[in-house]
Protein backbone atom coordinates (compact mmCIF):
# COMPACT_ATOMS: atom_id res chain seq x y z
CA UNK A 1 0.00 0.00 0.00
CA UNK A 2 1.56 3.27 -1.26
CA UNK A 3 1.02 6.93 0.42
CA UNK A 4 -2.01 7.75 -2.11
CA UNK A 5 -3.88 4.69 -1.06
CA UNK A 6 -3.37 5.16 2.64
CA UNK A 7 -4.94 8.88 2.54
CA UNK A 8 -7.79 7.36 0.56
CA UNK A 9 -8.46 4.73 3.51
CA UNK A 10 -7.94 7.79 5.90
CA UNK A 11 -10.39 10.19 4.07
CA UNK A 12 -12.80 7.26 3.56
CA UNK A 13 -13.00 6.35 7.54
CA UNK A 14 -13.15 10.05 8.38
CA UNK A 15 -16.06 11.11 5.69
CA UNK A 16 -18.17 7.60 6.76
CA UNK A 17 -17.85 8.53 10.39
CA UNK A 18 -18.91 12.02 10.00
CA UNK A 19 -22.06 10.52 7.71
CA UNK A 20 -22.89 7.99 9.95
CA UNK A 21 -22.23 10.69 12.89
CA UNK A 22 -24.12 13.63 11.60
CA UNK A 23 -27.06 10.98 10.33
CA UNK A 24 -27.74 9.80 13.68
CA UNK A 25 -27.62 13.40 15.12
CA UNK A 26 -30.17 14.38 12.33
CA UNK A 27 -32.59 11.11 13.52
CA UNK A 28 -31.90 11.31 17.17
CA UNK A 29 -31.84 15.27 18.24
CA UNK A 30 -35.24 16.80 19.17
CA UNK A 31 -34.13 20.29 18.07
CA UNK A 32 -34.87 20.73 14.42
CA UNK A 33 -32.59 23.39 13.42
CA UNK A 34 -29.55 21.11 14.69
CA UNK A 35 -31.43 18.58 12.42
CA UNK A 36 -31.19 20.38 9.54
CA UNK A 37 -27.18 21.57 9.87
CA UNK A 38 -26.53 18.02 10.30
CA UNK A 39 -28.47 17.17 6.81
CA UNK A 40 -26.02 19.88 5.33
CA UNK A 41 -22.98 17.72 7.09
CA UNK A 42 -24.64 14.72 5.74
CA UNK A 43 -24.56 16.23 1.88
CA UNK A 44 -21.32 17.46 2.41
CA UNK A 45 -19.30 14.57 3.85
CA UNK A 46 -21.53 12.12 0.90
CA UNK A 47 -19.78 14.82 -1.33
CA UNK A 48 -15.98 14.27 -0.41
CA UNK A 49 -17.28 10.50 -0.96
CA UNK A 50 -17.92 11.43 -4.63
CA UNK A 51 -14.69 13.62 -4.71
CA UNK A 52 -12.67 10.00 -3.62
CA UNK A 53 -14.78 7.52 -6.06
CA UNK A 54 -13.02 10.45 -8.91
CA UNK A 55 -16.96 11.89 -9.56
CA UNK A 56 -16.19 15.35 -9.99
CA UNK A 57 -19.22 16.04 -11.24
CA UNK A 58 -21.42 14.58 -8.88
CA UNK A 59 -19.68 16.20 -5.96
CA UNK A 60 -20.15 19.58 -7.56
CA UNK A 61 -23.78 18.84 -8.12
CA UNK A 62 -24.40 17.18 -4.81
CA UNK A 63 -23.07 20.55 -2.69
CA UNK A 64 -24.82 23.25 -5.12
CA UNK A 65 -28.22 21.25 -5.23
CA UNK A 66 -28.38 19.53 -2.08
CA UNK A 67 -26.28 22.00 0.15
CA UNK A 68 -26.97 25.24 -1.63
CA UNK A 69 -30.56 24.22 -2.46
CA UNK A 70 -32.32 21.70 -0.47
CA UNK A 71 -30.58 22.07 2.56
CA UNK A 72 -31.04 25.82 2.37
CA UNK A 73 -34.63 25.64 1.74
CA UNK A 74 -35.38 23.31 4.45
CA UNK A 75 -33.78 25.85 6.73
CA UNK A 76 -35.34 28.98 5.84
CA UNK A 77 -38.68 27.04 5.94
CA UNK A 78 -38.06 26.11 9.38
CA UNK A 79 -37.07 29.71 10.17
CA UNK A 80 -40.16 30.80 9.30
CA UNK A 81 -42.75 28.56 10.20
CA UNK A 82 -40.59 28.39 14.18
CA UNK A 83 -43.51 26.40 15.68
CA UNK A 84 -42.73 25.03 19.02
CA UNK A 85 -44.78 21.98 19.63
CA UNK A 86 -44.19 19.58 22.43
CA UNK A 87 -44.60 15.82 21.75
CA UNK A 88 -47.24 14.30 23.43
CA UNK A 89 -47.60 10.15 24.36
CA UNK A 90 -49.07 8.05 21.74
CA UNK A 91 -50.78 5.06 22.80
CA UNK A 92 -48.97 2.06 21.21
CA UNK A 93 -45.74 3.77 20.10
CA UNK A 94 -43.62 0.61 20.82
CA UNK A 95 -45.56 -1.15 17.74
CA UNK A 96 -44.81 1.50 15.69
CA UNK A 97 -41.01 1.93 17.02
CA UNK A 98 -40.49 -1.84 15.83
CA UNK A 99 -41.97 -1.92 12.79
CA UNK A 100 -39.42 0.94 12.02
CA UNK A 101 -36.66 -0.52 13.32
CA UNK A 102 -37.34 -3.93 11.42
CA UNK A 103 -37.72 -2.08 8.23
CA UNK A 104 -34.18 0.01 9.09
CA UNK A 105 -32.61 -3.98 9.87
CA UNK A 106 -33.70 -5.02 6.73
CA UNK A 107 -32.76 -2.21 4.82
CA UNK A 108 -28.67 -2.80 6.46
CA UNK A 109 -28.96 -6.04 5.76
CA UNK A 110 -29.73 -5.65 2.01
CA UNK A 111 -27.38 -2.87 1.52
CA UNK A 112 -24.52 -4.28 3.34
CA UNK A 113 -24.80 -7.89 1.14
CA UNK A 114 -25.34 -5.72 -2.01
CA UNK A 115 -22.07 -4.30 -0.97
CA UNK A 116 -20.39 -7.52 -0.20
CA UNK A 117 -21.12 -9.14 -3.52
CA UNK A 118 -20.36 -6.15 -5.48
CA UNK A 119 -17.23 -6.56 -7.25
CA UNK A 120 -15.52 -3.28 -6.91
CA UNK A 121 -11.89 -3.83 -8.51
CA UNK A 122 -11.84 -2.22 -12.34
CA UNK A 123 -8.74 -2.38 -14.30
CA UNK A 124 -7.07 0.45 -16.03
CA UNK A 125 -8.31 -0.30 -19.43
CA UNK A 126 -11.60 -1.63 -18.91
CA UNK A 127 -14.22 0.92 -20.86
CA UNK A 128 -16.20 1.79 -16.99
CA UNK A 129 -13.20 3.52 -16.05
CA UNK A 130 -14.04 7.21 -17.17
CA UNK A 131 -10.86 10.01 -17.13
CA UNK A 132 -12.97 13.03 -17.29
CA UNK A 133 -16.71 12.49 -16.07
CA UNK A 134 -17.57 15.85 -17.11
CA UNK A 135 -16.80 15.56 -20.84
CA UNK A 136 -18.52 12.28 -20.83
CA UNK A 137 -22.02 13.47 -19.05
CA UNK A 138 -22.47 16.44 -21.32
CA UNK A 139 -21.98 13.96 -24.34
CA UNK A 140 -24.88 12.06 -23.10
CA UNK A 141 -26.84 14.95 -21.86
CA UNK A 142 -26.79 17.01 -25.23
CA UNK A 143 -27.25 13.62 -27.52
CA UNK A 144 -28.86 10.64 -25.81
CA UNK A 145 -30.53 12.37 -23.19
CA UNK A 146 -31.32 15.25 -24.68
CA UNK A 147 -35.21 14.98 -24.62
CA UNK A 148 -35.80 14.47 -20.59
CA UNK A 149 -33.07 17.14 -20.08
CA UNK A 150 -35.26 19.54 -21.69
CA UNK A 151 -37.81 17.98 -20.50
CA UNK A 152 -37.37 18.30 -16.70
CA UNK A 153 -35.90 22.09 -17.54
CA UNK A 154 -39.63 22.72 -18.35
CA UNK A 155 -41.15 20.52 -15.41
CA UNK A 156 -38.92 22.73 -13.14
CA UNK A 157 -39.88 25.64 -14.56
CA UNK A 158 -43.42 24.98 -14.16
CA UNK A 159 -43.43 24.19 -10.57
CA UNK A 160 -41.54 27.20 -10.48
CA UNK A 161 -44.41 29.25 -11.91
CA UNK A 162 -47.27 27.53 -10.00
CA UNK A 163 -45.23 27.75 -6.37
CA UNK A 164 -44.67 31.62 -7.12
CA UNK A 165 -48.86 31.58 -7.75
CA UNK A 166 -49.16 29.97 -4.59
CA UNK A 167 -47.28 31.76 -2.70
CA UNK A 168 -48.83 35.18 -3.95
CA UNK A 169 -52.50 34.03 -4.20
CA UNK A 170 -53.39 36.80 -1.95
CA UNK A 171 -51.99 39.49 -4.67
CA UNK A 172 -54.34 37.81 -6.89
CA UNK A 173 -57.32 40.54 -7.72
CA UNK A 174 -60.90 39.03 -7.49
CA UNK A 175 -62.35 39.14 -11.19
CA UNK A 176 -65.70 37.46 -9.87
CA UNK A 177 -66.38 41.07 -7.74
CA UNK A 178 -65.47 43.58 -10.88
CA UNK A 179 -67.39 41.28 -13.20
CA UNK A 180 -70.17 39.10 -12.57
CA UNK A 181 -70.91 37.05 -15.55
CA UNK A 182 -68.90 35.60 -18.07
CA UNK A 183 -69.81 37.33 -20.73
CA UNK A 184 -69.50 40.89 -19.37
CA UNK A 185 -65.61 39.68 -18.55
CA UNK A 186 -65.40 39.11 -21.87
CA UNK A 187 -65.70 42.21 -23.19
CA UNK A 188 -63.30 45.28 -22.86
CA UNK A 189 -64.92 48.96 -22.33
CA UNK A 190 -65.80 50.97 -25.05
CA UNK A 191 -63.36 54.29 -25.09
CA UNK A 192 -65.70 57.50 -25.80
CA UNK A 193 -64.71 58.93 -28.92
CA UNK A 194 -64.01 62.89 -28.86
CA UNK A 195 -66.26 64.86 -30.65
CA UNK A 196 -64.93 66.69 -33.13
CA UNK A 197 -66.15 70.28 -34.77
CA UNK A 198 -67.28 70.13 -37.90
CA UNK A 199 -65.40 71.25 -41.00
Amino acid sequence: MNLAEGVQIVSFGILAAIVIGAALGVVLLSNIVYSAFLLGAVFISIAGLYVLLNADFVAAAQILVYVGAINVLILFAIMLVNKQEDFSKIPGRWVRESATGLVCVGLFVLLSTMVLITPWSLSSASPAVVRNTLVDLAKHFFSDFLLPFELASILLLMAMVGAIIIARRDLIIDVTAEFPTTAESLTLPERPRELTAPK
